[in-house]
């Protein structure tokens, strides 16, 4: 048996729950995940998933009215320019952004 370090982390307990079960339906213990995914991080030479803040809908309320009516003039201009999306393509698009 090779030598092994121990791994310590706060995590929330619903997280940990429920990553636990998939894990457990793949019948992967946490070790071995954990064990994965810093080799990813290694072979990767960083985290081995992209990182970005995710984009939100605009937050209207906390806009000024300067900057809600530039906002309606982009949106009016891209509608002329034939810069749209059928409903079937804007919702597919939301689920993909926000994983849904």
């Amino acid at each position: 048996m090779s030598k092994t370090a121990n791994v310590t982390a706060r995590i929330e307990p619903e997280i940990k729950e429920q990553a636990e079960n998939i894990l457990a339906s793949l019948g992967i213990p946490a070790s071995n995940a954990i064990n994965m995914f810093y080799k990813q991080i290694i072979l990767q030479r960083g985290m081995p998933f992209e990182m970005k803040l995710p984009r939100h809908p605009l937050d209207v309320s906390n806009m000024s009215e300067k900057e809600l009516n530039s906002h309606i003039t982009k949106g009016l201009q891209d509608i002329k320019e034939g810069k749209t999306l059928t409903a079937d393509k804007f919702f597919n698009e939301l689920e993909r952004q926000y994983n849904l």
